[in-house]
């Protein structure tokens, strides 16, 4: 698995999350020299990174990033959340040492055990998507985990005894820049519109690396595509490969029949749209996508249905917390962009209060405006972004500015009357306030469970 060259020098590991260690642990494995290096004075995994100081070969620094060592490895293995711009990145790009990122070597390692990969990736609905096909073939028999940037580093299960028959693999377009040798036999792309522009420089970059999903295309691998979405064919252009759409406008491989309120594949129906417990349009396309997914890998209709019927919303993602005074509160915290605020929104069946906020990520809110402006009782402003969200909205819909991430509830709590919603979908990442999107949402669930 480590090629040849690499055994000549030192790996090194840039970023000590999850799976930056799993990482470490697999090279280790493999019989290589690691550099491993982390930033922070106190990184997540503390207790795992001290374990990889005992591992034969393998040398840690935690709290900053030896350069010298990083222009002179072999090459880089990259964390999922180091930025593309950050000092190693640049080190090593400009001294030419090859890049890969932590989905590329964990792919290349489980090649060998016969595991297979279905990759999802997309602007919004990635993570639900992904956990839908886990459970879909987890729920007909079928040994399968989620995986990528849901669940598990692919390096942590080939480092493992565990073995499974299909991945579901969550992937981003930072780490498809850097999975030359990323090959899934079944890829999904959910939907495009314009994200990371803190870390792009335009939205054709970010849809270049997208694209990169089809970098190794063969005449076998499936494709399954939003016929909804110009830009998603576009971007699947002529690659290798057999394509499967779906729809929420008209027939395809995988769509929904309005009138009948029905999920099909083809002409065969798979479940009403009451019995899928996913708030949202979006959330019946992202049902689709995953059943033509596992559908490619030969499940039979019967058994998808079955298993759509038994899948529980995630945390974080239009997650209804809990009902106080005839006010429902939902924790949408991942919707870090625009678009999956604009998603949420259209959800909503109810009256609602929308807090919106954290830290910019470089597009306007001025598109959330008209869709704000018969339904939203108020917009709560907070956060870094408090101030643009203010001057793209204020006088369009009603605004207040808040402080604390508790001013915020309070203030919603008395904006909201029996019948509406409390809605948390920030259209902001989460770092100027939290560690991450998880914590902001186990914050204001803990707030509403404290009602």
């Amino acid at each position: 698995m480590i090629p040849d060259p690499w055994r000549d020098g030192v790996v090194a590991v840039v970023g000590l999350g999850r799976s930056g260690v799993a990482a470490t642990r697999l090279l280790a494995r493999e019989g290589a020299r690691v550099y491993a290096s982390d930033a922070s004075d106190h990184p997540d995994a503390a207790a795992a990174i001290a374990q990889l100081r005992d591992l034969t070969g393998v040398e840690v620094e935690v709290g900053r990033h030896d350069l010298d060592k990083i222009r002179a490895a072999v090459a880089v293995v990259l964390s999922p959340g180091v930025p593309p711009d950050a000092p190693p990145v640049g080190a090593a790009r400009a001294a030419g040492v090859p890049i890969i990122s932590e989905i590329d070597l964990g792919f290349r390692a489980l090649e060998r055990s016969g595991t297979r990969c279905i990759a999802i990736t997309g602007t919004n609905g990635k993570t639900t998507t992904t956990a839908l096909v886990a459970h879909l073939l987890q729920a007909a028999g079928v040994p399968a985990a989620a995986a990528g940037n849901i669940g598990r580093p692919l390096a942590d299960i080939a480092v493992s005894s565990e073995r499974y028959q299909w991945l579901a693999v969550e992937v981003s377009s930072f780490q498809l820049h850097d999975s030359p040798h990323f090959a899934p036999e079944i890829g999904v792309l959910t939907n495009l519109a314009p994200d990371h522009l803190d870390r792009y420089p335009s939205v054709d970059a970010y849809y270049a690396d997208k694209q990169l999903l089809f970098k190794n295309a063969a005449d076998g691998h499936v494709w399954v595509l939003n016929a909804d979405d110009p830009a998603v064919l576009d971007l699947a252009g002529r690659a290798r490969g057999r394509r499967v759409l779906f729809s929420l406008k008209r027939p395809a491989d995988g769509w929904y029949e309005p009138k009948e309120r029905r999920l099909r594949l083809g002409d065969t129906a798979l479940l009403l749209r009451d019995e899928l417990r996913l708030l949202g349009d979006h959330n019946v396309a992202n049902a689709l996508a995953a059943a033509l997914a596992v559908r490619a890998t030969g499940l039979a209709p019967g058994a998808i249905g079955e298993g759509l019927r038994s899948f529980t919303p995630l945390p974080h993602r239009l997650e209804p917390v809990r009902e106080v005074g005839g006010v429902l509160w939902i924790n949408d915290s991942k919707a870090t962009n625009v678009a999956s605020t604009v998603v949420a929104v259209e959800a909503m069946s109810r009256p609602f209060v929308l807090l919106l906020g954290g830290r910019h990520k470089g597009e306007p809110y001025t598109r959330l405006a008209p869709l704000l402006r018969d339904a939203c009782r108020l917009v709560v402003a907070y956060g870094e972004a408090g101030p643009i969200v203010a001057q793209d909205l204020a006088g369009r819909v009603p605004l207040e500015r808040g402080t604390t991430f508790e001013d915020v509830m309070a203030r919603a709590r008395r904006a909201a009357r029996p019948g509406d919603a409390v809605l948390l979908s920030p259209a902001c990442s989460s770092y100027d306030m939290f560690k991450n999107y998880e914590e902001r949402g186990a914050t204001f669930r803990r707030l509403v469970e404290a009602m």
